[in-house]
């Protein structure tokens, strides 16, 4: 079935047949799209708004483009033939550092849900305005491009701060005297954020993205929840937190000197 893609006529433009430079600073998305129409009309209103734009038709044809271009984001319908968008996402969370908005059927909630799941970190339903894809790639090249560098240790490490120490590999937080804390799967992704930009603010938004839960950012006080509950947990005032501080009208950051063992 093939879903309209909602274009004012007088927005359409014309198609730079010439191509675009790699050495153009503007960023580079890749739209993958089965249907030709979508996929054409989508690179014209992006190219007509600054952006640089490359097309495949399916995720094989993504995938070449991905081993010789760097791109900024990867716009990625769902429903395609072969290889579909929730593989590919799932893929590209695995193996590159490249944001991923995907594109979903109306009634396909299963598969936004999933696709947020597993890493995507925006959605959009088809059909749908230019204008809304536009801001969400703006919006979502805003925080991915403002986020603090991490000093994440290796996959089987652990991190050292104040009197607590975080298991890397069994997901696991020890006090000092070697008693285990359970952490759910949000505090344990909350906590290692933190961990691995010590004394830097994450905004609320950093912290969804960080902890792969924009499926809750509709919900404003998510995040909040979580520094509470992992509060709890750690402080040793949770009314008066030492170790994740509150910045106010910024967001949070974790006031401790944090070592790698």
């Amino acid at each position: 079935m093939l879903h309209v893609f909602v274009l004012e006529p007088r927005l359409w433009g014309h198609i730079d047949a010439m191509g675009q430079s790699e050495n153009d600073p503007s960023p580079h998305i890749l739209v993958v799209d089965d249907h030709r129409e979508i996929r054409e009309l989508v690179a014209q209103y992006l190219k007509r708004h600054g952006l640089r734009v490359s097309v495949a038709a399916d995720v094989a044809a993504a995938r070449r483009l991905m081993r010789t271009h760097a791109f900024d984001l990867v716009v990625l319908d769902i429903m395609m033939p072969g290889e579909d968008g929730l593989a590919y996402c799932r893929y590209l969370r695995d193996n590159a550092d490249v944001p991923v908005i995907l594109l979903t059927a109306l009634a396909e909630e299963t598969d936004r849900v999933v696709g947020l799941e597993i890493g995507a970190d925006d959605y959009l339903t088809k059909p749908f305005n230019p204008r809304e894809l536009l801001a969400r790639i703006k919006a979502v090249l805003r925080r991915t491009r403002a986020m603090p560098p991490s000093r994440e240790p290796d996959a089987g490490g652990t991190l050292a701060f104040d009197r607590w120490v975080l298991h890397i590999d069994r997901r696991e937080l020890a006090d000092e005297a070697g008693v285990a804390v359970a952490l759910s799967t949000g505090e344990f992704l909350l906590l290692s954020a933190l961990l691995a930009r010590p004394n830097m603010v994450l905004t609320r938004d950093q912290l969804l993205d960080l902890t792969k839960g924009r499926a809750a950012a509709a919900f404003d006080r998510s995040i909040d929840n979580q520094v509470s509950r992992l509060r709890r947990k750690i402080e040793v005032n949770p009314k008066d937190p030492k170790i994740i501080q509150t910045v106010w009208g910024g967001g949070y950051k974790l006031a401790a000197k944090v070592t790698s063992r």
